[in-house]
């Protein structure tokens, strides 16, 4: 179930509400009454959620899932077990966020509330600046400041000592202890994520949360976005330069460097202690040992091992770049012999 302190629950459905609102055919119109109370992956779906599948990779997932229903192309209905309501559509991704926004919708700043909410809890020593918004449920630990214009939303958790800059964006967030966010920096808007739809392409819900931990530092217009459904998590003493991009469901270790302009793409999981130089991009789902250090402008493709330093477009270990360089300006200038380098 998504975080309460950040979605509200419009649930239960009946699947036969569901396959409405995506425009689905329920397989079997019997089960039309079964209520759905949750929207989750395939994965961690149980007998009150609905998924959708659309990967024929993943078959076993498919005929292993506990979900109560899921959105499947005609092709697949056959994959899923007994237990779990085929709802037929040719756009499962598509037909599944919409049925997302029946079951669960964001919590947002109360209209009719003052910039500091009622419900709002700060700790003694809390310093607001002028023109800070804090939303009904959030928490505020002693001895933070906030800068003028910060918007920290609904149900966020901030921790103590923490510096918040000016113009800095929060929410659907859990921030630890001696964290320093600068100016205009942005956590926990939604990810990245769009499938395709019999009227174009839809925005997929993103359901998850950020976490920060303790003693982060996150520079000036960096974004790090929420999960998709599971967290976005920055671990202890890392630091972020400005202007970087922290993709959904990223998951960084402790101690790590990002410089300038870094990207790193959803789902990607990063060890203790890399360092990223200024303009480095990592592909989605990949994994980044622990102690590795990635060149800057490196265009990352593949996973990269534990201690190893990888830099190019694409990206590989630097020794092996060096020689590929070297052996290009030899060939370049004339003043080598043809061959492999």
């Amino acid at each position: 179930m998504p975080d309460p302190r950040f979605f509200d629950n419009l649930g239960p459905a009946s699947l036969s509400e569901l396959a409405r609102a995506g425009a689905a055919e329920l397989a079997d119109a019997a089960l039309g009454d079964r209520a759905i109370i949750r929207a989750a992956p395939l994965d961690d779906a149980d007998a009150r959620g609905v998924a959708f599948f659309s990967d024929a990779k993943r078959k076993d997932a498919a005929g292993a899932t506990l979900a109560g229903a899921c959105f499947v192309r005609p092709e697949h209905g056959d994959l899923l077990p007994e237990t779990c309501a085929a709802l037929i559509t040719r756009h499962p991704q598509a037909a599944w966020a919409a049925a997302v926004s029946r079951l669960h919708t964001p919590r947002r700043h109360d209209p009719s509330a003052a910039a500091l909410h009622p419900e709002a809890e700060l700790e003694d020593g809390v310093l607001l600046a002028p023109n800070v918004t804090i939303g009904q449920g959030a928490r505020i630990g002693r001895g933070t400041r906030i800068g003028p214009g910060a918007v920290i939303g609904p149900g966020v958790l901030i921790g103590r000592d923490c510096v918040i800059g000016a113009n800095a964006v929060i929410g659907f967030a859990l921030v630890g202890d001696r964290v320093s966010i600068s100016a205009g920096a942005v956590l926990g808007e939604a990810g990245f994520g769009a499938a395709g739809g019999p009227r174009g392409m839809v925005d997929m819900p993103q359901l998850g949360r950020v976490v920060i931990q303790d003693n982060v530092t996150i520079g000036a217009n960096s974004c790090v976005d929420r999960g998709a459904f599971a967290d976005t998590m920055i671990g202890e003493n890392t630091k972020i330069d400005n202007l970087v991009h922290v993709a959904h469901n990223v998951r960084v270790g402790r101690n790590c460097v990002l410089a300038a302009y870094t990207g790193l793409s959803g789902s990607t999981i990063v060890g203790d202690g890399v360092a990223f130089g200024g303009k480095a991009g990592v592909a989605d789902h990949l994994n980044i040992g622990s102690g590795a250090s990635i060149g800057a402008a490196a265009s990352v493709f593949k996973d990269v091992p534990e201690g190893e330093t990888w830099t190019g477009f694409p990206a590989r270990p630097l020794k092996r770049w060096l020689r590929e360089t070297a052996w290009l300006s030899r060939m370049a200038g004339g003043r080598g012999t043809r061959g492999r380098p």
